[in-house]
């Protein structure tokens, strides 16, 4: 798949639906993360955190559907998927999202954004984890995003 075909995807209306995600998992007690996987401008699955409630540290959004992604679709599918995010990765789900070796991945929030409500900054940004493997583009709908994290008051 071309990167002009990832050009054409409706970028609004799978973050907002990452939103809705993030909305979801603020509401279950979780922290706002929300993540769409995007194939043929169709979205294929979803996920929202679920550390908390769950009491698993690795059950953030982006980790847990590039886990799925590996279970539930070729190399090839995978590189045609587009992962859209509420937050950009953090390096855990980067690094797991290396064998994933998604098309692109689409975020609101930068980490180094996410650092003014948490109060620490990540170490390292996604695009530099995933350079060379999967494209990262990103602020998109950066005023809605930030929005929900000033709701869920850090």
């Amino acid at each position: 798949m071309s990167e002009t075909t990832f050009d054409d995807f409706d970028h609004e209306s799978h973050m907002r639906r990452a939103f809705e995600l993030a909305r979801e998992a603020a509401a279950r007690g979780d922290r706002p993360f929300g993540s769409v996987l995007v194939r043929d401008d169709t979205i294929v699955m979803t996920d929202s955190n679920r550390v908390v409630t769950e009491d698993d540290i690795r059950r953030h959004p982006e980790l847990h559907l590039a886990h799925r992604a590996c279970q539930e679709l070729s190399p090839d599918e995978r590189a045609e998927t587009v992962m859209y995010t509420s937050t950009e990765p953090c390096p855990m789900c980067s690094g797991g999202m290396i064998d994933a070796g998604f098309g692109r991945v689409v975020y609101s929030v930068g980490g180094d954004e996410i650092g003014e409500f948490v109060g620490e900054n990540s170490p390292a940004r996604s695009a530099a984890v995933l350079d060379g493997v999967t494209e990262v583009v990103g602020p998109v709908l950066n005023d809605e995003g930030r929005q929900i994290h000033r709701d869920f008051e850090w």
